[in-house]
């Protein structure tokens, strides 16, 4: 397992704060978020995932822009969305951009297709809320057929027809890598195996092991549609310091604050640092020292089966200082550590 398991970073883009808890502007937020993947790659992480928004609080509302400037300054790391908005946006256009970031960064690059979790994309670009699952339904119809790489006819009822008409330019070694990303709605998990595509489950509360019925769905869902077995992933928060005490305390008062803004506008309550404390024991949360995090992982890739893991590093104000100094904790200890514990489960196997 340990031969083929992925270990990435995925980040949002959040605006940061600097050293006196001013908040930096989004262009220096951009900046210091390509700065973290070029660490990231020097550090051999598998895949930098860089999440689309369109609020004032993330600063990247363009992946594939960023993306393909850290194509330029890396070699081998992996990049990809996490996710993109594919129900507001164009399913041609986003078949385009990734595939020129394909093409410049020599075939590393991955789109995560998401329905989103946040809905400002929908009036920016004119969509109706209510046509919501329509809008996904009907673009990964177009988008599944575009990786195909030959001309598409299609009609619906959200976009213009394509009538025998092609996208450019060509993935010079196909397929596109393309997931779909789903909260764990059993319908997504069913819709992403019914075309045969990779599915990334995010997982961001509650016991991990708790969407291995998920995972199972998925590749029951698999064999029934007479698909070939394809990977699942999983995407979670987290944050790695020296020290478990050190992890908790540093990433507790930016989480707090980006869990009860967020939170507040979906009508929960403000998070406690008891419930913190238990996310962290038993639920989603990965935070603590190298090993600790790393035994979390291992624990998570062992119950659910899966190919990959990506850490979502950003978190609110979080300062670029303490992320690089996880990344390195990420790349230079826990990476390896995970890939030592499963090497001896299987091996015991």
């Amino acid at each position: 397992m340990s031969q083929s398991l992925e270990l990435g970073l995925d980040t949002f883009g959040d605006v940061t704060a600097d050293t006196d808890g001013r908040l930096l502007s989004q262009a220096q937020v951009i900046r210091n978020l390509v700065e973290e993947a070029v660490l990231a790659d020097s550090l051999g992480v598998d895949f930098i995932g860089v999440g689309e928004h369109h609020r004032d609080d993330f600063a990247v509302s363009a992946p594939d822009v960023v993306l393909a400037a850290i194509a330029g300054r890396t070699h081998r790391i992996r990049l990809g969305s996490a996710v993109t908005v594919l129900s507001s946006d164009d399913p041609v256009r986003v078949f385009q951009r990734f595939a020129t970031l394909d093409a410049v960064s020599r075939g590393r690059a991955e789109v995560i297709l998401g329905r989103g979790s946040f809905t400002e994309s929908f009036p920016l670009f004119g969509y109706q809320l209510e046509d919501y699952e329509a809008l996904f339904a009907e673009k990964l119809q177009i988008f599944a057929e575009l990786l195909k790489q030959a001309p598409v006819t299609w009609q619906g009822e959200t976009r213009a027809p394509l009538v025998n008409q092609r996208a450019y330019p060509s993935i010079e070694s196909p397929p596109l890598k393309t997931w779909i990303g789903v909260g764990g709605t059993p319908e997504s998990i069913v819709r992403a195996a019914s075309y045969g595509l990779p599915l990334m489950l995010a997982i961001i509360g509650g016991a991990p092991a708790r969407f291995k019925g998920h995972a199972d769905l998925y590749r029951r869902s698999l064999q029934q549609f007479g698909k070939t077995d394809q990977p699942i992933g999983v995407h979670s928060p987290g944050y790695i310091a020296a020290t478990d005490a050190q992890a908790r305390d540093e990433f507790w008062p930016d989480y707090k604050r980006m869990r009860d803004r967020i939170g507040g506008e979906r009508g929960w309550g403000p998070m406690s640092r008891a419930e913190y404390d238990q996310e962290i024991e038993r639920g989603s949360l990965y935070v603590g020292s190298p090993d600790t995090v790393a035994a979390k992982i291992a624990a998570t890739v062992a119950a659910l089966g899966v190919t990959r893991f990506d850490l979502k590093y950003s978190a609110g104000t979080l300062s670029h200082d303490k992320i690089m100094r996880c990344i390195e904790h990420y790349g230079r200890t826990t990476i390896p550590r995970v890939r030592d514990l499963l090497g001896r489960h299987s091996h015991d196997k």
